[in-house]
C-alpha cells in the first residue's frame, strides 16, 4: 500500500478491548511497515470534569506499542455543542497540530466520530467515511443532536473521498446520493480457534455468555431477566463495559444475573470456547438492523452453539445459530442446555477473517488518495 500517513478519528478508545477500528488498523500496520498512524480517540469533556471537580489533563499524545508507527491522542473538549461549531473545530484543531508534531505531511483522513466533518473540510486531507452504527437511528434521540448529526453525516457522505459501511443496511440508507463500500466485519479466526483453558472466574456449568457492551438501547433487558429466572440453575453470564441505567443493572443482578466487566480481548476466546450457550438477547430495533455485529463472527469461529434474538447479523445464519423470537428465547437455550451443548466446535466459515477486510481497507484508502 503506498499510503504512508493515517489519521484515524474514532468513536472509541485504543484499549483492550478491540473493536473494528483497533482490529483494522492492527492489520495494516502489521502488512505496511512504512505506515505510521495517528488514532484519536473520544475527547476528554472539560466541562463534565468541572461538574464533577476533576481538572482534566490535555490534549494527551502518547505512543501506544512499541513500533513506533502508531500515536493515541485524547483532545480535549473544551466546550459544549450548544456553542455551536465551535466545539468540533476545536477538536479538529487540535487534531492538525498533533500531525503536524508527528511532521505528518499528507495524511489519509478516516473518519468514524461525525464530529470531525470540519476537519475533512479544513485540511482537504484524502478522506474516507466509515460508518459502523447508524446513529441517527439511536432511540430516544430528537431535537438540536438529531438535527446536528443529520447536517454532519450528510457533509461527511458528500465530501469524503470513499464512503464505508459495515452492514447492507446502511449500504442502502447511504448509497441513494453516492456510491458506497460494503465492507463487513470479521474475526481473527487463529485468535478464537486456538483452545484456551476454562477462566477460572467463569461459574460451574451450565452457562450461558453473553460478550458485548451493555447498552439498554441494545439488550433486551427483561429477556435477560426472564432467562436468569426462567432456568434458576443456568448461570448467565454478561461480559463487556456497562453503560447500563442503574435501573437496568438493578434488575438484572436481582434476578441472579453475573455482571463481569470488560474483559481483555485476548481473554475473551477462553470465555466463548468454555460457554454452555452464547446468548444474543438484543432488540430488533431499527437502530440494531444498522448494525453487524462483530460477536456473530466470534461465535461462528469458536463454533459453540448461540441463541439470539432475531437481528440482523444473526438471524440470516444456520447452526450453530437459532435466531428465535423473544418469546422462544428461553425455551431455546433450556433445549440446548439439555442437549448439554455442542461437543464439537463447527468450522469458521471462509472469507471471514480480518485478513480479508484489512485488504479491502486497502483499496479503499488507495483510491481515496487517487482521487485527489
Amino acid at each position: 500500500m503506498s499510503v504512508e500517513e493515517l489519521v484515524v478519528c474514532s468513536l472509541e478508545s485504543w484499549d483492550e478491548i478491540w473493536r473494528r477500528n483497533q482490529l483494522v488498523v492492527d492489520g495494516l500496520l502489521r502488512r505496511n511497515p512504512g505506515l505510521r498512524v495517528l488514532f484519536v480517540e473520544p475527547p476528554t469533556d472539560i466541562t463534565a470534569g468541572l461538574r464533577n471537580r476533576t481538572l482534566p489533563h490535555g490534549p494527551v499524545l502518547r505512543r501506544i506499542g512499541d513500533s513506533g508507527r502508531l500515536w493515541g491522542l485524547r483532545p480535549i473538549k473544551a466546550l459544549p455543542r450548544s456553542v455551536g461549531s465551535w466545539a468540533d473545530r476545536s477538536l479538529g484543531l487540535q487534531v492538525r497540530l498533533a500531525a503536524r508534531k508527528l511532521r505528518f505531511g499528507r495524511p489519509v483522513l478516516w473518519v468514524n466520530d461525525l464530529s470531525y466533518a470540519w476537519l475533512v473540510r479544513s485540511s482537504a486531507w484524502p478522506s474516507i467515511y466509515d460508518i459502523t452504527d447508524d446513529w441517527l437511528l439511536e432511540p430516544g434521540l430528537a431535537g438540536h443532536e438529531l438535527s446536528r448529526r443529520r447536517r454532519l453525516d450528510d457533509d461527511l457522505v458528500r465530501s469524503v473521498q470513499e464512503v464505508v459501511v459495515c452492514s447492507p443496511a446502511l449500504a442502502r440508507s447511504r448509497s441513494a446520493s453516492r456510491p458506497v463500500n460494503l465492507i463487513p466485519n470479521g474475526v481473527d479466526v487463529d485468535h478464537f480457534t486456538t483452545p484456551r483453558p476454562r477462566p477460572a472466574d467463569l461459574p460451574p456449568p451450565p452457562v450461558a455468555l453473553y460478550v458485548g457492551t451493555l447498552h439498554d438501547e441494545r439488550i433486551d433487558v427483561d429477556l435477560v431477566a426472564a432467562l436468569a429466572s426462567g432456568l434458576p440453575g443456568l448461570n448467565v453470564v454478561l461480559v463487556g463495559p456497562d453503560a447500563l441505567t442503574p435501573a437496568s443493572r438493578a434488575r438484572l443482578v436481582a434476578t441472579g444475573v453475573q455482571l463481569f466487566g470488560p474483559r481483555p480481548y485476548a481473554d475473551v476466546p477462553a470465555y466463548l470456547q468454555h460457554a454452555d450457550v452464547m446468548i444474543v438477547p438484543h432488540k430488533v430495533t431499527p437502530f440494531t438492523e444498522s448494525l453487524d455485529p462483530i460477536k456473530a463472527y466470534e461465535c461462528l469461529a469458536v463454533g459453540r452453539p448461540v441463541v439470539a434474538t432475531e437481528v440482523a447479523g444473526f438471524r440470516e445464519l444456520g447452526e450453530p445459530v437459532r435466531a428465535v423470537p423473544g418469546d422462544r428465547f428461553v425455551a431455546a437455550v433450556a433445549d440446548l442446555i439439555g442437549q448439554g451443548g455442542s461437543a464439537t466446535p463447527s468450522a469458521a466459515p471462509p472469507a471471514i477473517d480480518w485478513t480479508d477486510r484489512v485488504l479491502e481497507f486497502e483499496d479503499v484508502l488507495e483510491r481515496a488518495t487517487r482521487s485527489t
